[in-house]
């Protein structure tokens, strides 16, 4: 029997080569002015940004720019959305990696509500329900790896000791469409490619052994797998003359978005957030330094209290389907898995956190702070101790 599942809202959906032509034209579906979120340099100093410029022009589609050139602020938003607000925008298009596409989409929220996004933060403030309405929203990535173009929440940080990282979560922030062209991703240097493709490939691992998975995130999660599996290294290796491989992992952050916005996250997500808002830690940096030893203690946890825990499972499916071979005993299959992983983070050359600024000191902080909504769909509830010592084996 298949068991019953929902389906969230999803964006409509342009894949392939050449797609950024459509743009222009899914703009004036919504009228003639728009606002152009992109990175500080990334997308306007390429090849590409010509050709949209006149291709708005040709649409008769004025706009307005608006450059996001770090993780994108509560005070980003609500500056932009204060300086833009009274400019009759009907729709806004947000070109960039995960930073610029979640800044665009809290914009998008707010130009009409006109109120500060702190308002509706998860886990800080009064968290207010969003009434709406939003501006129509056209996301485009121009990396792999956070999936944003296909998910309802954006990510806001605040750096330092008081820092957090919280997402503004709403189904009407679901872009109308996700023109995803990997023909946009050819300039990503190796770092950016190793982060976000783990990233991505985390996203889809913890979709698949996620508490809220289902028959069709499961289908949508190993065709993502599959493509992570046989793009990333590859593309990494191998940078803009790896054509397939580039849109193998557009491919693979698109379905890990969609993934993700149906079933949830897990502990290594959790433990992200607060990595990201206490030191400057690129996201997807955390994410790739972590999944490894995640998905040996979640085993591990569940081995010892959970024997009869659906999700040991699926980390043996999970190996089978990254290491390409049938593994018959489930402990081999499950030391198979952390080893490939453990593989891929050294091949891709992703630092220990003490590389990364964290001390022995700061983890009761990070462990305090790790309990968010992805810990809710991580397959087994971890102790404070379990993901302490899940951290300290990264150190």
């Amino acid at each position: 029997m298949i068991a019953p599942f929902s389906l969230a809202r999803l964006p409509r959906i342009e894949f392939g080569s050449g797609r950024l032509q459509r743009v222009p034209e899914l703009a004036a579906r919504y009228g003639t002015r728009a606002l152009l979120v992109t990175g500080a340099r990334s997308f306007t100093d390429s090849p590409h940004a010509a050709g949209l410029y006149s291709g708005l022009k040709e649409a008769g589609v004025g706009w307005k720019q608006f450059q996001v050139s770090h993780e994108p602020s509560p005070e980003l938003v609500d500056d932009a959305v204060a300086k833009y607000r009274d400019g009759d925008f009907a729709v806004v298009i947000g070109i960039g990696g995960g930073s610029v596409l979640d800044a665009a989409k809290a914009i998008a929220g707010l130009l009409r509500p006109g109120n500060s996004v702190m308002d509706h933060l998860e886990g800080v403030g009064p968290e207010l329900p969003y009434a709406g309405p939003a501006v129509p929203f056209v996301a485009v990535p121009t990396t792999a790896g956070t999936g944003s173009e296909a998910t309802r929440n954006a990510v806001l940080s605040r750096q330092g000791e008081d820092g957090f990282k919280k997402s503004f979560r709403d189904e009407q922030l679901v872009p109308e469409y996700a023109v995803v062209d990997p023909d946009l991703l050819s300039g990503c240097p190796p770092q950016l490619i190793a982060a976000n493709g783990m990233d991505a490939l985390t996203q889809l691992i913890e979709s698949y052994v996620s508490l809220r998975a289902s028959t069709i995130t499961d289908a949508l999660a190993i065709s993502g797998l599959r493509a992570a599996r046989d793009g990333l290294l590859d593309w990494y290796q191998h940078g803009s003359s790896a054509i397939e491989a580039r849109a193998r992992m557009a491919y693979a952050a698109l379905i890990s978005g969609v993934t993700l916005a149906q079933t949830g996250l897990g502990s290594v997500h959790g433990l992200a957030s607060p990595l990201g808002a206490f030191f400057p830690i690129a996201h997807g940096v955390a994410c790739g330094t972590l999944v490894a030893e995640a998905t040996r203690i979640n085993i591990e946890v569940m081995c010892e209290r959970e024997p009869d825990n659906p999700a040991l499972a699926r980390y043996a499916r999970l190996a089978e389907i990254l290491c390409q071979q049938r593994i018959r005993e489930p402990e081999t299959a499950w030391r198979k898995l952390v080893d490939r992983l453990n593989e891929w983070t050294d091949q891709l050359d992703l630092p220990e956190l003490g590389e990364l600024g964290v001390e022995e000191t700061d983890l009761p902080r990070i462990v305090a702070n790790s309990r968010g909504s992805s810990m809710k769909t991580n397959p087994v509830v971890l102790t404070d101790a379990e993901i302490t010592h899940l951290l300290e084996q990264r150190l």
